[in-house]
């Protein structure tokens, strides 16, 4: 057996994070009572917060101020007033409320955790994925679930993987496999760790990067075959 230990990325991953972002989004608008059009909203926020994260991967923002910001540059791009702080909080309860796995997740989940060691590394906030991450369905399989914000470590920083193999005594860089949907953050993280890759790459995209993962695929279920290998 090539390897003993699967990181897996969380959200877009495991997860169904757009499922989640879009109940929470919906949810939150209303609780202001802004009259909601999602074609519109949801994607004007989706462009926002996509960018945003970016920033913070590469060092040009903090989570913490990740936050709130986002949600004061969406009331200036939509024109409309509305206490950024107390949306922030509103938004986070609701996400942290919309767990959604992917209907592969759990079936691959239980049928790896007999033969390895898996754990989750996620650049997120806390409050958000301490509770739809760990209290979901699959969190019993981890051995470990790492959380950027909790250590103010995040991928692709390779001391967030140095954080995980830490905490589950794991040594031996050849027997990781990192797998992760962002070319930027999972797979760059995995490379800058040293470790082998995969890219979950649902829609096919064409990778126009220097990023080069190891492996890659389009459906979950194919990492088994990668790892029966």
């Amino acid at each position: 057996m090539k390897y003993e230990v699967i990181i897996f990325d969380a959200d877009d991953t495991l997860f169904d994070f757009k499922k989640s972002e879009r109940e929470a989004f919906r949810n939150a608008i209303l609780e202001f009572d802004i009259e909601y059009d999602e074609n519109h909203h949801l994607k004007i926020y989706q462009e926002i917060n996509t960018a945003i994260w970016k920033e913070f991967e590469q060092g040009l923002i903090t989570q913490e101020k990740l936050k709130v910001e986002r949600f004061k540059r969406l009331s200036d791009k939509l024109n409309t007033s509305f206490d950024e702080n107390k949306f922030a909080k509103v938004y986070m309860k609701h996400l942290a409320d919309a767990s959604f796995l992917f209907d592969e997740s759990i079936e691959l989940v239980e049928s790896l955790h007999k033969n390895y060691k898996l754990t989750i590394v996620t650049n997120g906030l806390t409050d958000v994925q301490s509770k739809r991450i760990r209290k979901s369905e699959i969190a019993k399989y981890f051995e470990y679930v790492v959380i950027s914000e909790e250590i103010q470590i995040a991928k692709p920083d390779p001391k967030i993987f140095e954080h995980a193999m830490q905490n589950i005594n794991h040594t031996d860089k050849s027997k990781i496999l990192m797998v992760g949907d962002s070319l930027t953050s999972d797979i760059q993280g995995g490379i800058n760790f040293g470790v082998d890759t995969c890219w979950y790459n649902p829609k096919r995209l064409q990778n126009n990067t220097n990023i080069k993962p190891t492996y890659e695929v389009s459906c979950l279920m194919e990492l088994k075959t990668i790892l029966e290998k």
